[in-house]
């Protein structure tokens, strides 16, 4: 996913108005992730393909027991998401809080295999998702916090993508096992379990771990561009002067290959002047930072005073208060279209398919034109496919069109989010941040199983599919009207320091990245 030039040495002179080499789309630290992301979704999307069969076909839940299992499912991710954002930011190691969360998922997958009743294997599922809400924030954060600004939109669109790959995969391993094994389930959990340990151990070799202060690695700042070219990549350290050459005082500069830093709030507290630097000057080395002091949950809680913040979480909220579980979505597409129970585990392959297709491209177009309209725009397709389900029953096109209309959702909304919230939280707070509108999301949509299992229970398909509808409706129209476009230029008074100051133009969109991150 990034490219690098391998044909020249490091001390090679290019021509006037070409850069020295190609520099990286995406940074390491996120391809490894993404890695790591899809292995661990081959696992998990093996469980997940499945248990709507065994939970209602094997168990014999109804759907009100299978809403409240599922809505348990999301719920426990919900609590924990918060805990594991907030302990990494503390501990000021992402990594190890990811870690820890991977590792606890890849134990309970073997669990699975001595389950065979519903207080088991919900106990199970719930140790499970506890996994997935420690890992969630801290992966995030070591996303956002390797990237420039203005290109979280595709790192984010580059690891779903990659994520979604494997859930692409583990469906169709699903299939192919339960087609050739005799038990066939038990199968499934075993082969899961193998693939959970194996990203474990890539996490553990491939993700980067924090630095001397205790955060990542910092992301480079974008290059300057020859005349005509777009800004991108980051900025080449300049060489230092031969000693036989007589050269005027300059202020020191980074050495030869190493990253670039911006300017230390430090330095400009104690009196440094910072003289006006264009987008073709090189930035300043600075001397190592101290560690900064541990997040306390009073900090935490202070970003709630972000008017930014709130705005997506109660928007992230609202929401997910009507968006449909995905369980949810392929039992009424089964009902719907007559899918057999053989086909089943396939459907989730659709929506897989169609995120991965669209998930850069998704968060890319949402780095141009503001992630409000992509993210919105997610939410009518998702309508969209509601209308679907609610129409007339059984045409050959409507399996093909719901799981289409399902992926391309995702694709806008489930890293376009993430990358508007890290644009507004500072940097040693981001876990927390993104733990604080993710937790809001889960919790909203544990609440929309409970509600859809009862609605299905009490009233039928039809229904409770139109009353989730009709919420998703007015919740986009009150998201719409919440984030709509600030004043020009403004800023609010009780942002943090590093709050990127917005430009009359960027002002249209509250979620959009600054100029000059571009």
């Amino acid at each position: 996913m990034y490219l690098a030039d391998r044909s020249a040495p490091a001390d090679a002179k290019t021509a006037p108005g070409r850069s020295a080499g190609r520099t990286r789309a995406v940074a390491p630290a996120v391809l490894a992730l993404g890695t790591v992301s899809l292995i661990t979704d081959i696992s998990s999307e093996m469980v997940t393909a499945v248990l709507p069969l065994y939970l209602i076909a094997g168990l014999g839940l109804s759907p009100l027991g299978f809403g409240a299992l599922d809505g348990l499912y999301n719920g426990v991710s919900a609590l924990v998401q918060l805990t594991g954002g907030h302990l990494a930011d503390r501990v000021r190691n992402h990594k190890l809080i990811a870690g820890l969360g991977y590792g606890l998922s890849a134990l309970c997958k073997p669990m699975l295999l001595f389950a065979h009743s519903l207080g088991p294997v919900g106990v199970v599922l719930a140790l499970e998702r506890t996994g997935k809400g420690l890992r969630t924030a801290p992966r995030d954060a070591l996303i956002s916090l390797s990237t420039p600004v203005g290109s979280q939109g595709r790192a984010f669109g580059v690891h779903r993508a990659m994520d979604t790959t494997g859930a692409l995969l583990g469906p169709l391993a699903a299939f192919l096992i339960l087609n050739a094994a005799v038990d066939g389930y038990d199968a499934v959990f075993g082969v899961s379990a193998c693939i959970a340990v194996l990203g474990v151990v890539v996490l553990v070799l491939f993700v980067p771990g924090p630095s001397a202060d205790g955060m990542p690695p910092p992301a480079p700042p974008r290059t300057a561009p020859a005349p005509g070219a777009p800004l991108a990549g980051p900025v080449p350290a300049p060489r230092p002067a031969p000693a036989a050459r007589s050269t005027p005082a300059a202020p020191a500069t980074a050495a030869p290959g190493a990253p670039a830093l911006p300017d230390a709030p430090a330095a400009r507290a104690a009196g440094a002047a910072a003289a006006p630097r264009s987008a073709a000057e090189p930035y300043a080395a600075e001397p190592p930072a101290a560690r900064p002091p541990a997040v306390n949950v009073r900090e935490a809680l202070g970003l709630l005073r972000l008017p930014r913040l709130r705005a997506l979480a109660l928007c992230a909220a609202l929401l997910g208060l009507t968006t449909v579980s995905d369980a949810f979505v392929y039992l009424l597409l089964q009902e719907r279209a007559g899918v057999g129970d053989r086909w089943f585990p396939l459907l989730p392959l659709g929506t897989a398919a169609v995120f991965l297709l669209l998930a850069v491209p998704a968060g890319a177009l949402a780095d141009r034109i503001g992630r409000r309209t992509v993210f919105l725009a997610g939410h009518a397709l998702l309508l969209a496919a509601y209308g679907l389900l609610l129409g007339a029953p059984g045409p050959s096109a409507l399996p093909y069109l719901v799981l289409a209309l399902h992926g391309m959702f995702y694709a806008a909304t489930d890293g376009v989010l993430p990358a508007a919230v890290a644009a507004t939280v500072p940097a040693r707070l981001r876990g927390t941040g993104l733990a604080l509108v993710g937790t809001g999301q889960a919790l909203a949509r544990f609440g929309c199983s409970l509600a859809f299992g009862g609605a299905w229970t009490l009233w039928g398909t039809g229904p409770a599919l139109a009353a989730a509808a009709g919420g998703l409706l007015c919740c986009a129209v009150a998201a719409g009207f919440v984030l709509r476009p600030t004043a020009p230029g403004r800023v609010p008074e009780d942002a943090p320091e590093s709050a990127p100051r917005i430009a009359p133009e960027d002002a249209l969109d509250p979620t959009r990245s600054p100029r000059g991150s571009r």
